[in-house]
């Protein structure tokens, strides 16, 4: 009888892999970020990409990050949806109650509050780049006082190749 394998990759691996995979089908040009929602019982409930809602046409929207007259509707922020916020949305079953969140970048202070609103209990984040600002410090807050807890990914080093 033969032993099993042994360089399997382990849940966090596996599902953070799960949130790099999700953030590839963004078409944002400078932020790419995915997520992914799993059960207690480790099945994926959902995964989600940061991009423009369903009907939306991404050749008609801005994908600037400012505008050079300053007219914030020349840029993305207004049209684009989180990450996060898109697979809460695309979720279809009865509930996220105790859920984890895997995400490749820490939620802002809007997505935080979806979190919270949909039960989800852990956020596993792998990017943390806007810590200083004030909507992650309100973020952090937040799903602090929600009770939510929030964990650093730690890379493992490990590297995966797919061809597709």
């Amino acid at each position: 009888m033969s032993d099993k394998r042994k360089d399997y990759i382990s849940w966090d691996e596996y599902f953070m892999g799960v949130a790099h995979l999700a953030a590839l089908r963004s078409k944002d040009p400078n932020t790419q970020v995915g997520a992914c929602i799993v059960s207690t019982d480790n099945k994926i409930l959902s995964m989600g990409y940061n991009g423009l809602p369903n009907g939306c046409s991404d050749d008609e929207f801005p994908w600037a990050r400012s505008a050079d007259d300053g007219d914030e509707l020349k840029t993305k922020y207004p049209y684009t949806v989180h990450s996060e916020l898109n697979a809460i949305l695309n979720y279809r079953g009865p509930g996220l109650e105790g859920a984890r969140l895997y995400v490749t970048l820490f939620p802002c202070n809007e997505c935080a509050k979806a979190v919270i609103q949909s039960g989800i209990k852990t956020v596993i984040y792998e990017d943390d780049k806007y810590r200083n600002a004030p909507n992650n410090i309100a973020s952090a807050r937040l799903l602090h006082a929600a009770g939510v807890r929030c964990v650093r990914y730690q890379r493992t080093g490990r590297k995966i190749e797919i061809e597709l």
